[in-house]
């Protein structure tokens, strides 16, 4: 696994393996993830799904870490979250036996 780029004291690259995905609507979906580099903070951006082509702009609106609202999670936790944009119906959950679909992006700004 490659180190996450860093800029100042925050991490750029984010990573989150999705278990179980529910699309609410084409623009938003809620789906239950680890994060796997990190932290991931409210505010995240995925313009991508690993080892696919398909295209994706979601922003990462809420996360839910044991039934509260929290600003980041924190690499190998699992939280509930909702993304909202473009790309929704590409989100795939996890089949047994198989590899977790991945998305990557990038933390906003502090």
């Amino acid at each position: 696994m490659t180190e996450p780029h860093t800029r100042g004291s925050h991490v750029v690259e984010v990573e989150l393996a999705i278990d179980q995905v529910t699309i609410v609507n084409p623009a938003e979906a809620t789906a239950t993830v680890r994060c796997m580099v990190g932290p991931v903070r409210r505010g995240a951006h995925f313009d991508h799904i690993r080892d696919s082509a398909d295209a994706i702009e979601l922003e990462l609106t809420q996360i839910l870490a044991y039934h509260r609202a929290v600003e980041e999670l924190d690499p190998v936790h699992t939280a509930l979250v909702t993304l909202r944009g473009t790309g929704t119906e590409h989100l795939t959950s996890a089949i047994p036996g198989s590899r977790w679909q991945a998305i990557k992006g990038t933390n906003p700004p502090r």
